[in-house]
């Protein structure tokens, strides 16, 4: 009997380390499977960020571009600007050089007296 208790001893001792390296092996497999779960729930979030973030950059991109265009603009209309000062001035300056009426401080006052008195002959 002894040998059949030792027979029965080691059957029962393997069939324990059986069912403990199952259990180890389904407890490992839940663990992988939850990590797989949880990694592809990492992924779904980062792709979700990414596409918000490409979003934000696209937008971010097309208000720069909307403020260099309203700069170039502005930047054209004060050269505008400036040319109409400068036709403004230039054409003020033309129109006291001939009116007769006009006082001339450079000493031209006796050259217009003078052509008003030829008109007038």
């Amino acid at each position: 009997m002894d040998t059949a208790l030792v027979v029965v001893l080691i059957i029962v001792a393997l069939a324990v380390l059986a069912a403990v390296f199952v259990a180890s092996a389904r407890r490992s497999a839940q663990k992988r499977e939850q990590a797989r779960v949880e990694a592809d729930t990492h992924r779904s979030d980062a792709r979700r960020h990414e596409t918000r973030a490409e979003r934000e950059s696209a937008a971010a991109e097309e208000q720069a571009a909307a403020a260099r265009r309203q700069a170039a603009e502005a930047e054209e209309r004060a050269q505008r600007a400036q040319a109409e000062r400068e036709r403004a001035q230039n054409l003020q300056e033309r129109a006291s050089e001939i009116d007769p009426d006009a006082d001339h401080p450079d000493g031209d006052e006796e050259r217009s007296d003078a052509e008003t008195r030829t008109r007038a002959n």
